[in-house]
């Protein structure tokens, strides 16, 4: 959860609203009371892992889904293909560095939605 809170720490200090959830169920009331445009999704989340929220997220009509880069530790062409098939745009490998997380967000999001 440490990373969760640098990486809100980080997008609010460039003008983003974050917010962390704790857990996938907490990820999808989050979802549905904040409609995000963007979600960063670890895979390894306690009570609802990620692959079940994407799931669940999927089920959502198109214009309240929120883009998601997938986070996972679980690096490789697997991971990136299951993240994608599930309806993922973006796959980030742990580690990572800040600033390749910033581009994906700038890029999901455009350099102006700050």
């Amino acid at each position: 959860m440490d990373l969760a809170w640098v990486e809100q720490f980080n997008l609010q200090s460039e003008g983003y609203h974050a917010r962390v959830a704790p857990e996938g169920r907490a990820a999808l009331q989050a979802v549905a009371e904040f409609t995000p445009d963007l979600m960063l999704l670890d895979v390894m989340l306690p009570c609802l892992d990620g692959w079940s929220v994407l799931a669940r997220l999927q089920e959502l009509p198109h214009d309240r889904r929120p883009k998601v880069i997938v986070v996972s530790a679980a690096a490789g062409e697997a991971a990136r293909a299951r993240a994608q098939k599930m309806g993922a745009e973006w796959f980030l490998s742990k580690p990572f560095d800040m600033d390749e997380l910033m581009q994906l967000v700038d890029e999901a999001l455009g350099p102006n939605a700050a």
